[in-house]
């Protein structure tokens, strides 16, 4: 992630499968599948340097502790991440949840969207020296549905950090990207991140 971005994480949730109109979860002691993840070709295409992806890791990100604006992330088993880079200062995270039904990953979606737009007063309280305003960029019609938000921070020192974070359900899997980089709203590409985020659910399965 930018190293002067506020924070990064993303939340992902694993698909449910529907007999008769009833949820079935996974079997006790059943392995739960790892949700399909976003490959470096599908972020935001960067002006001078190529997307490099991480491996998909198991956890969440120990910065999404202190995140925020992912507060509702932490905690939940069955959660996977995976970090993007560039050779700039541009950086993005996708992280995935599969929660045990439908029901769950509706609270944890309906947390996140809450999460995410309130985020600059908690900031702000937590640092009077920072700026932190945000950006409701709309929902997009994919599966059962997402949410785009743009959130922008200045700290007494001039830093700027713009993020776009985005959350995503496909039956009971959740999924977060979070992209970043030093910069304000006139920056950051909202139509190709809506895009991504679109891609990112499809892959979902």
């Amino acid at each position: 992630m930018p190293k002067r971005t506020a924070a990064g994480a993303l939340t992902v949730l694993a698909i449910t499968g529907l007999t008769l109109g009833a949820v079935l979860a996974p079997p006790a002691g059943a392995a739960t599948k790892v949700p399909g993840f976003l490959a470096a070709g599908d972020l935001p295409p960067h002006p001078t340097s190529s997307w490099t992806a991480g491996k998909v890791t198991a956890g969440v990100p120990e910065d999404t502790e202190w995140d925020t604006c992912l507060r509702s992330l932490p905690g939940h088993e069955n959660v996977w991440h995976r970090d993007f880079r560039t050779d700039l200062d541009t950086g993005a995270r996708q992280i995935t949840v599969v929660l045990p039904d439908t029901r769950s990953a509706k609270s944890l979606y309906s947390a996140l969207e809450k999460d995410i737009p309130s985020c600059p007063a908690r900031i702000e309280g937590a640092d009077p020296e920072t700026d932190a305003s945000a950006k409701d960029y709309g929902k997009l019609p994919v599966e059962e549905g997402a949410h785009v938000y743009g959130l922008h921070t200045e700290s007494s020192g001039g830093a700027n950090d713009i993020r776009l974070l985005s959350a995503g359900r496909d039956g009971r899997t959740v999924t977060v990207v979070d992209w970043g980089e030093l910069g304000d709203f006139g920056d950051a590409p909202v139509k190709a991140f809506k895009k991504t985020t679109t891609t990112a659910v499809n892959k979902l399965h």
